[in-house]
């Protein structure tokens, strides 16, 4: 007893002794709160730094705008500073998207503190009046390098403005240039080619000199590692796309989706491969110091001369194939498909070899005279070659044979050949070589890539197209190596058709941008401006963001599906969890982890979630205004899209209406009848009440014929009778079997019922009818009877009123009920004896 008093005595102590360190800790947090909560201080705030950002924007800005304005002349020089003042302006919005998590804090923390007191009221504590003091001064100076944040976006904005209005000028005044054109020119340019091909001799000349003595080795291994390059990709190219790189001779018909394949991606390919050589050769040569300065622009410009004439050469015999009539793409004779490719590829000849002198010109610092006449005389043959084409024969004969002469142009063709001919050779002799040259080379060039594009798109659509992709190459190895189904194939043949879409696009837009004035700066910088700062009104969206956020809610998704399989599989089931609960577990995680990946990927999107929910109290005040039936309806509509308790086909009965449902929308769905009345059923009710489904998991369903025999038929042949006609029929399931059931003794029959599966109920009455057509004929045959139903009615009467007539039959006629399954005719026979009636 003692000692448990002096236990009852130690443990109060200590209870005392905790309460009071409690009580003490508290007054000192107490104490300490208000400097807790107060925001960091001014030098913590990267207000500092900011300030000094902005600073540095404002003299990045200054010496901007001057170099705009000093190479106001020079359209590559204006390309890069584009590129310059674009990063300026991310960096001073950067800057002031910093400052707002800082001025949130401010205005927070004075919200708590509060207005100053009026007067008459008590003062405040002299700490809270110097904090408010020192936040709103702060606040000040985050205005105010907000707002010259906010001004000199605005005046990059301008700089931005002006830079494309000086490119466009530029451009346009190229192409409007007006150069004097006489035989004073000509002798001029006479002259200097023969200065330039005397310099350019000699500067070749020693430059292979040099290479050949101390550039010997790196130049042959530039080489070869450029060679590697470009048969990696070739056999790479070869390996996915062999059968769409060569055509096959001894297919006579083939089909459109090859010859499109064929073109699109051989050309393609085979062009990419060729560019990869080229490219990586300038680069390797380059990066090993074999190109002097004054060669390297015209190693350049004979790379690219040689790639564009590949590129039209392998197009012209893709689209036309001068020597396989069955690959054509165009309906063309042979002659014609020959005659049209030779004109494009002289015209691309004649394009290339203007670029390269041209280059050659400009490295050898020749005159512009030079460059002129050079272009001049381009334009004139261009122009000549297509006004000759016009007067070809180049179309199919009409009887179809290709090697038959051909017909004429179309007569609109031929004219807009010979109007784009003469307005060449007229715009060159008038003085406006630029603009002729250009038109030139944008009809051979940008023809021939929209062309390719073009196929390349009518390849997706027609690999795309339902039931098409099965028959290729591809399609067939999925089907044989995958095991998939007709659907799966197309759903695989819908992704590839948008796989090549995406390809030809990326690859012809570019291109078709790079030869109408832009540079590849320009492209880099739409393409970062199309991922990340897409502007609609006031809202940036980030394509980038929106890709990312569905990555992460994909992730989000998929790995809430492991956990509940895991739970399910190796948590609850070991421990012998109830199904119910375990049901409810998984659900409640299922919408848990669906949530939380939903805000996840909303979050990473950039989307506000205080927009959000603003829109949610916004609803909110809608739904207190009467619009209760229609939210109902809605989020109905969102859970039966979301659990699927039916689905679009499956067979329902719903408190009166009962058929197939059609539509599920968001407000109501729309079921079917066998009639083919369409009800629309609003989705609340279909979640508040009953609904059965006919076809929840699958089609399956059992079905019932009752049949009924005479008293003198064998029941065990009745039913081997009834098995071996139902195991006939179709669409009727082996596993579970059919069966009968001997149901009971009926008045006047033996009552059975057959009993068997279904795969599809849809079926059923059609697989009903045949079986009750081919029971009654094996039952006449094998002489069963199924009996009428029989009654027995006594009358009774008086022997004296009358004598007994004459034995007659009498018969009445009952109509049976529509739910009668047999269908009967029921009859009441009766015989008269002695006063007394029987029937």
């Amino acid at each position: 007893m003692r000692l448990t008093i002096i236990l009852l005595r130690t443990f109060l102590y200590l209870m005392l002794a905790v309460s009071a360190a409690s009580l003490h800790g508290g007054f000192a947090a107490a104490q300490e709160q208000p400097q807790a909560q107060a925001p960091a201080p001014l030098a913590d705030s990267g207000l500092d730094q900011a300030v000094k950002d902005i600073e540095k924007a404002k003299a990045k800005l200054t010496s901007l705008q001057d170099s705009v304005k000093q190479s106001a002349d020079n359209d590559d020089a204006l390309v890069g500073l584009s590129t310059q003042v674009d990063e300026l302006g991310r960096h001073i919005l950067a800057t002031s998207v910093k400052l707002r998590p800082r001025f949130d804090q401010i205005k927070h923390r004075l919200t708590e503190l509060g207005d100053p007191p009026k007067e008459g009221q008590p003062p405040e504590a002299q700490i809270v009046t110097d904090e408010r003091n020192a936040l709103t001064a702060e606040r000040a100076q985050v205005n105010a390098v907000t707002g010259d944040a906010e001004n000199l976006s605005v005046a990059v904005n301008q700089l931005m403005n002006e830079v494309a209005e000086t490119r466009r000028r530029l451009f346009a005044e190229t192409l409007l240039r007006r150069t004097e054109v006489s035989v004073s020119v000509f002798d001029d340019a006479a002259t200097a080619f023969v200065a330039e091909v005397g310099e350019f001799r000699e500067a070749l000349s020693s430059w292979l000199s040099f290479v050949w003595k101390f550039k010997r080795f790196p130049m042959f291994a530039a080489i070869f590692m450029s060679l590697a390059t470009g048969l990696v990709m070739l056999s790479g190219g070869y390996r996915m796309f062999g059968r769409y790189l060569t055509r096959d001779d001894g297919i006579e018909n083939p089909s459109y989706i090859s010859r499109l394949s064929i073109a699109f991606w051989s050309t393609l390919i085979r062009t990419f491969a060729l560019a990869a050589v080229l490219v990586t050769s300038y680069i390797f040569l380059n990066s090993f110091n074999v190109l002097r300065p004054d060669i390297a622009p015209v190693i350049g410009a004979l790379f690219a001369a040689i790639g564009l004439i590949y590129f039209v050469g392998r197009f012209s015999n893709a689209v036309f194939a001068p020597g396989e009539p069955q690959w054509r793409l165009v309906r063309l004779s042979n002659r014609g498909a020959q005659s049209i490719g030779a004109c494009l590829l002289a015209m691309a000849i004649v394009n290339a070899l203007d670029y390269l002198f041209g280059s050659i010109s400009e490295a050898m610092g020749s005159p512009l005279v030079l460059t002129v006449v050079r272009s001049f005389i381009a334009a004139l043959i261009i122009g000549l070659i297509l006004i000759a084409a016009s007067f070809g024969r180049p179309m199919l004969a009409r009887d179809g044979d290709p090697d038959a002469p051909g017909r004429h142009w179309p007569r609109g063709m031929a004219i807009i050949l010979r109007l784009l001919g003469i307005g060449l050779i007229v715009t060159a002799l008038t003085g406006y070589v630029g603009l002729a040259r250009f038109v030139a080379t944008q009809l051979i060039i940008t023809g021939a890539i929209v062309v390719t594009t073009y196929i390349g798109l009518l390849s997706g659509k027609a690999i795309s197209k339902q039931e098409s992709f099965g028959d290729t190459f591809i399609g067939r190895f999925l089907r044989n190596r995958f095991d998939m189904g007709p659907v799966a194939i197309d759903q695989v043949g819908l992704a590839v058709g948008l796989a090549i879409y995406a390809v030809a696009l990326l690859t012809g837009i570019p291109l078709i941008l790079l030869l109408w004035g832009f540079h590849i700066q320009d492209l880099q910088l739409i393409a970062y401006r199309l991922f990340t700062e897409v502007r609609l009104g006031g809202i940036n969206i980030s394509l980038l963001g929106i890709f990312t956020g569905i990555l992460l809610f994909a992730g989000g998704y998929f790995l809430t599906r492991w956990v509940q399989r895991w739970l399910d599989t190796n948590v609850m089931a070991r421990s012998h969890v109830d199904l119910g609960v375990r049901n409810s577990v998984k659900t409640g995680i299922g919408y848990l982890g669906v949530a939380v990946a939903a805000i996840f990927g909303v979050s990473a999107a950039g989307i506000d979630l205080s927009n959000l929910a603003l829109v949610a109290s916004a609803l909110s005040v809608g739904i207190g205004f009467g619009l209760q039936n229609i939210v109902s309806n809605f989020v109905s509509g969102l859970i039966l899209l979301v659990e699927r308790p039916f689905k679009v086909g499956d067979h329902v009965v719903s408190g009166t209406a009962e058929g197939i449902v059609t539509r599920i929308s968001v407000r109501a769905t729309e079921i079917e009848t066998f009639r083919k009345q369409s009800i629309i059923v609003p989705n609340s009710e279909l979640i508040n009440a009953a609904v059965g489904n006919w076809t929840h998991r699958n089609k399956v369903g059992r079905s019932e014929i009752p049949v009924s025999v005479s008293y003198d038929a064998d029941p065990q042949k009745v039913m081997d009778i009834l098995l071996e006609l139902v195991n006939e029929a179709p669409f009727v399931l082996r596993n579970p079997e059919p069966h009968v059931e001997f149901l009971r003794f009926g008045v006047y029959s033996l009552d059975f019922e057959l009993r068997f599966m279904l795969a599809d109920m849809g079926e059923g009455m059609k697989v009903r009818n045949n079986l009750r057509v081919a029971i009654l004929k094996r039952f006449k045959e094998e002489g069963i009877e199924i009996p009428l139903p029989q009654s027995d009615v006594i009358f009774h009467r008086d022997d004296v009123v009358a004598p007994a007539p004459e034995p007659s039959a009498i018969t009445v006629d009952e109509q049976p009920d529509d739910d009668t399954d047999d269908g009967a005719v029921r009859h009441l026979r009766g015989k008269t004896a002695d006063g007394n009636r029987k029937l």
